[in-house]
């Protein structure tokens, strides 16, 4: 039987229609095709992505550097860790990572926290390390100034190994803080393996759930980039205290209120 389709070589790339959209998305998209496959490029590519999420879940914070850019920022800084003890447990029991280790209790209860603090912020490694190492520091560095001059109080900056976050929520009542902030890495993504979450929660205490939280999410320079987010969270952080609520009563107008 004869045709009149032009004869292609498997080995040739075949353009995809949808090609146009990828400068819109990093999502994988017009890949393109070799025969049946996708180009070897692409699944090497893919691998890649694949391997530098795995690699996110299992970094682990730079203390040293961390501590030290914190102290830089003019903020007294604490470690503390979960009741997890090592990474592969971490990953199989999310409970133990949402409570505090009783040592690291047993310290923040005798350590030299303000009676009253108004914001207590967290930072932890959550499921990337990598992304609270890369973007925490600059995200506090815009938003501590903002805070600062709006007159909040705040308590000893906590870094948390091994933490979940619900961490937090022991962490800001044994800070006495009206507000918990945990800045978080995200669950690592094909596209964004080093994205920050920052997390927060009216009168922390142990027992509460998601639904009494308020999330920014996709904290990166490719994502929410480091000033809008910072802007983001101190509006939110000032209703929240203003109308002493987070999670679902408390919804993101920042956009309203400008227009």
């Amino acid at each position: 039987m004869e045709t009149d389709l032009p004869a292609l070589s498997p080995e040739d790339p075949q353009p995809d229609p949808w090609s146009g959209l990828r400068e819109f998305t990093a999502a994988r998209i017009a890949l393109g095709r070799v025969g049946t496959s996708v180009p070897l490029s692409e699944a090497l590519a893919f691998r890649l992505a694949h391997a530098d999420a795995r690699d996110a879940v299992y970094s682990e914070l730079n203390l040293a550097l961390l501590t030290s850019g914190l102290e830089q920022l003019g903020v007294s800084v604490c470690a503390v860790r979960s009741q997890a003890e090592t990474r592969p447990q971490y990953l199989q029991r999310p409970d133990l990572g949402r409570q505090l280790h009783p040592e690291s209790r047993k310290m923040l209860l005798q350590g030299q926290a303000p009676e009253r603090a108004d914001v207590a912020i967290i930072l932890a490694d959550g499921l990337s390390a990598t992304a609270v190492q890369e973007h925490a520091v600059p995200v506090l560095q815009l938003l501590l100034p903002k805070l600062q001059a709006a007159g909040f109080t705040l308590a000893p900056v906590t870094i948390a190994e091994q933490a979940r976050v619900a961490i937090s929520d022991e962490i800001g009542q044994l800070l006495h803080a009206q507000l918990s902030l945990i800045l978080i890495g995200e669950r690592p993504g094909l596209s964004s393996p080093h994205s920050l979450g920052a997390y927060f929660t009216y009168g922390p205490r142990p027992g509460l759930t998601d639904e009494a939280r308020n999330c920014v999410s996709n904290i990166r320079p490719e994502g929410l980039g480091y000033a809008l987010a910072a802007d983001k969270l101190f509006f939110l952080l000032q209703e929240a205290l203003r109308r002493q609520l987070s999670g679902v009563g408390l919804k993101d107008e920042m956009g309203l209120l400008e227009s």
